[in-house]
């Protein structure tokens, strides 16, 4: 029986590498997107390229329970088991808090901390049954750290940040562990789309010179829903080409 992942924002960036790497190591994916029309595109090349037995795709919007009901509904019937979900969709919005709509923010709480709380009652009670699972969800090193003009972006992965640590406690008689991959700037669509002068100075900013790919978070995504990270919950794991680690004082000569 193959192990089963269940991955949110699937369909592009970050969430189309981790597909294609957990494909790559042989686990069924029910890849899941807010985007219907460009799932179904992404769904019938993959489908192409493995088995259309190992892959599947549900349109969801995770920030209502109704739907991510649904998409636990198509998995379970689809696969039969659910070994993993990855947590990964989530939105962006800058401005300070006295300029952020009240909308908008409740969009973003919505769609990057709900859904975890809406994905976890959906998929967590069968784990509890089988007494094994694993649960990754992207946070942020904006999780960790404070960012000029993004407020409530840095409230939500803050958010995320600490909610792992609970979810590790709660979770952890039932061999259920839950752990936290913190990106810092990553080379995905929306972030190429910048000006090259803005991906220059923040590959600058790196002590390496470079900015991560989508393909790096994949990799990390996979270890952490794998046997491979055995001993590992409750940790926020930072992938950022080193983003994080500088404590902003000026050189001293």
């Amino acid at each position: 029986m193959n192990t089963t992942v269940v991955i949110t924002g699937a369909v592009s960036g970050i969430g189309l590498s981790a597909s294609k790497q957990f494909l790559a190591k042989g686990w069924n994916v029910m890849m899941a997107d807010f985007n219907n029309d460009l799932g179904q595109k992404v769904y019938k090349e993959l489908s192409e390229q493995y088995s259309p037995e190992q892959v599947a795709f549900a349109p969801c919007d995770v920030s209502n329970a109704q739907s991510v009901d649904d998409l636990a509904k198509a998995a379970y019937q689809t696969f039969g088991h659910v070994d993993s979900v990855i947590n990964n969709a989530g939105i962006f919005a800058k401005g300070a808090v006295h300029e952020i709509d009240e909308k908008v923010w409740d969009r973003v709480m919505a769609t990057d901390v709900k859904s975890i709380y809406l994905t976890t009652k959906a998929f967590v009670p069968k784990m509890i049954e089988r007494k094994s699972g694993t649960i990754v969800n992207t946070s942020s090193i904006s999780g960790l750290q404070g960012d000029y003009n993004m407020a409530v972006y840095n409230a939500a992965k803050g958010a995320v940040v600490n909610l792992v640590r609970a979810m590790a406690l709660d979770y952890g008689k039932y061999g259920i562990r839950v752990n936290n991959v913190n990106p810092g700037p990553t080379m995905t669509p929306m972030f190429k789309s910048n000006p090259q002068s803005v991906i220059d100075e923040f590959a600058k900013a790196s002590p390496l010179g470079r900015l991560v790919k989508p393909e790096d978070i994949a990799r990390t995504m996979y270890f952490l829903a794998s046997d491979e990270s055995d001993p590992i919950t409750g940790e926020n794991i930072p992938v950022s080409a080193g983003f994080e680690i500088y404590s902003g004082q000026p050189v001293q000569e």
